[in-house]
């Protein structure tokens, strides 16, 4: 009879998630985790090939966590009203779990990255509110171009580099606005297309 697991996928995700906060990407080891769940280094790799899938798990529970609280952001039927809060949404986990956004976002191998569906998954709200805004055949450069923006402000404050003053809560809301602004094509353009 085969011995019992002492751990599971889950137990070293949830552990994972922890030590990437407290400790950063670098901190995320085999070894670290095996501790951490009370194994010997060996029996991880019973459930885990290397550190690049240990990233990839920890990645995906991120990608999932994120999704779901941006699909649950948008939901007012206004594009513009959505785009705020997606990006609130997107600003707010990044300020919760900046070492599991940073994970997100990190230049790491393909093997190490976030499922390619996850990508998908987490960009349908914001490529419905672009759309919504710049019109279905320009979504997608919309998306990316809010994406883009919030993501340079959020990695700007979680890094301290706003010291000039004045409230950045009101520069976010403020840029927020006039991308949407910017991306938004009027009645008239929808009609000519």
């Amino acid at each position: 009879m085969p011995t019992p697991a002492r751990t599971s996928i889950d137990e070293i995700v949830r552990h994972g998630r922890a030590i990437l906060e407290d400790e950063g990407i670098d901190g995320l080891t085999m070894q670290r985790i095996a501790n951490a769940v009370g194994v010997r280094a060996p029996s991880l790799y019973k459930r885990i090939r290397n550190r690049n899938e240990l990233l990839r798990l920890v990645a995906n529970d991120t990608a999932r966590e994120l999704t779901a609280r941006l699909d649950s952001a948008a939901d007012a039927g206004d594009p513009r009203s959505d785009l705020m809060a997606l990006a609130t949404a997107f600003r707010a986990f990044a300020k919760e779990f900046p070492a599991a956004y940073g994970l997100l976002f990190a230049p790491l191998p393909d093997e190490a990255r976030a499922d390619a569906d996850w990508s998908v998954r987490g960009s349908e709200a914001v490529l419905h509110a672009s759309a919504g805004l710049a019109g279905e055949e320009d979504a997608l450069e919309a998306a990316r171009t809010v994406t883009a923006w919030a993501n340079g402000f959020i990695a700007m404050e979680l890094a301290g580099a706003f010291r000039l003053g004045g409230d950045v809560d009101r520069a976010f809301e403020y840029g927020v606005d006039r991308i949407a602004r910017a991306i938004a094509i009027d009645d008239g353009q929808r009609r000519s297309r």
